[in-house]
């Protein structure tokens, strides 16, 4: 029997030359596309037929967190994501399901960024992505951070979520809690240890944390610099929350490699990212998507003040010519709602076809998996979905996904 599988539909996207093209006749192999016009197609092939709908390399969310949110989340206390009541074999059961929903939603790789949880040292978000790439568990790819670093009571730190007692949830140096700079190496050294893809980082403060003020600066220019260095030896990039403009600054100066929000960045510095080839991930779409209903006032008036800020800031990185990846910062963003930064980003500016790439071309590069992720073309991963419509006219075409194949099975469709 052929391993040869041949998907046809109306249209294909070409991100790469920014075109829809018509028809599509995508030729996939055991898990590598092998043409996209159709040849090379064998005896005996799968065939299917899709129909009216548009082809897509597979979404990427750069920010995501499936240990966190997702079922029996609705109520009152279950909106404390970061409480205490869930221990790590059913936060880590919970995520499966999160991680289901985010395939199904079109996006086949995930950077999952950082635990903020007890885990007693454990990276469960390691652990999930090695049962997802052994099949036992359907899930998109996940570029997992372990537990992000942060300095005690950053905005990182779960304690200040919830403004818990002193000594209620202590946390180790392994489960991310570090001050100075020995202790920031050793906390990157250990989740390099037990499989980091990425290290995460707190630079600022944040909106939904009782840490202060979201823009201030959390981590020193040395402990910054302390934190990058561990993780460029080992070839490993560093992701950092920073709101504030000087934290940016310093992250930038310290070779940060990717701003999370950024959302109070002045023009200049956003010149900085372009000269110095800073990845920006917005999670734009928080400013509309993030329930906030619940939360404390002092924490809704940040959000009042920051994400006006945030969204303007965001239409100023797009004009500069910022590398723009997408990420959501889901449960912040419902799992399965990844698709909204999309509409985000187009929303502050971007074009569909720029907001496609963000979410595809640009975030494989984030990743450094820009020769076979997020692209329809020869020797590439079949990482395909399938929407209705022209997304390259209507971004919002990508929130209803009618087909998924990652890697080259499908899981959705078909």
């Amino acid at each position: 029997m052929s391993d040869v599988t041949v998907l046809r539909a109306d249209r294909w996207v070409d991100v790469a030359d920014g075109e829809v093209r018509s028809p599509a006749v995508v030729v996939v192999e055991e898990n590598r596309i092998v043409s996209v016009d159709g040849s090379g197609i064998p005896s005996g092939a799968r065939e299917i037929d899709l129909g009216d709908v548009t082809l897509l390399p597979g979404l990427m969310d750069m920010e995501i967190n499936l240990v966190l949110g997702g079922p029996n989340t609705s109520s009152p206390v279950r909106r404390a994501i970061h409480g205490v009541q869930d221990d790590p074999v059913f936060r880590t059961l919970r995520a499966t399901v999160n991680a289901r929903t985010t395939l199904f939603a079109g996006f086949t790789t995930v950077r999952n960024l950082g635990l903020m949880v007890k885990t007693g040292g454990y990276l469960l978000d390691v652990a999930l992505g090695r049962v997802i790439d052994a099949g036992w568990v359907v899930g998109p790819r996940i570029i997992s951070a372990g537990h992000a670093i942060t300095p005690t009571g950053g905005h990182l730190d779960p304690t200040m979520f919830r403004q818990f007692a002193p000594h209620v949830l202590p946390l180790s140096v392994e489960e991310g809690i570090a001050n100075g700079v020995p202790e920031v190496r050793k906390a990157v050294r250990y989740q390099l240890k037990y499989g980091a893809g990425v290290i995460k980082i707190s630079a600022s403060g944040g909106v939904m944390s009782h840490s202060g003020e979201a823009g201030a600066q959390q981590y020193s220019f040395e402990e910054l610099c302390a934190i990058v260095d561990e993780a460029h030896r080992a070839g490993i990039r560093v992701a950092a929350h920073a709101h504030g403009d000087g934290a940016i600054r310093s992250c930038i100066e310290a070779g940060v490699d990717c701003i999370e929000h950024g959302s109070l960045a002045s023009e200049d510095t956003i010149r900085m990212m372009v000269e110095h080839g800073t990845f920006l991930v917005p999670t734009s779409y928080l400013s509309e998507g993030l329930d906030i209903s619940m939360a404390a006032p002092e924490l809704q008036a940040k959000a009042a003040e920051v994400f006006p800020q945030a969204r303007s800031m965001l239409g100023k990185a797009i004009k500069a010519g910022v590398k723009i990846a997408c990420g959501t910062d889901a449960p912040a963003v419902p799992h399965g709602k990844n698709a909204k930064e999309l509409w985000a980003m187009v929303d502050r500016g971007m074009t569909p076809m720029q907001a496609l790439q963000a979410a595809t071309m640009t975030s494989a590069e984030l990743i450094n998996r820009q020769d076979d992720l997020g692209r329809l073309a020869p020797r590439y991963l079949a990482d395909i979905i399938a929407v209705p419509g022209n997304p390259a006219e209507d971004i919002t075409m990508t929130e209803d996904v009618r087909f998924v194949m990652k890697d080259g099975q499908v899981h959705l469709g078909g």
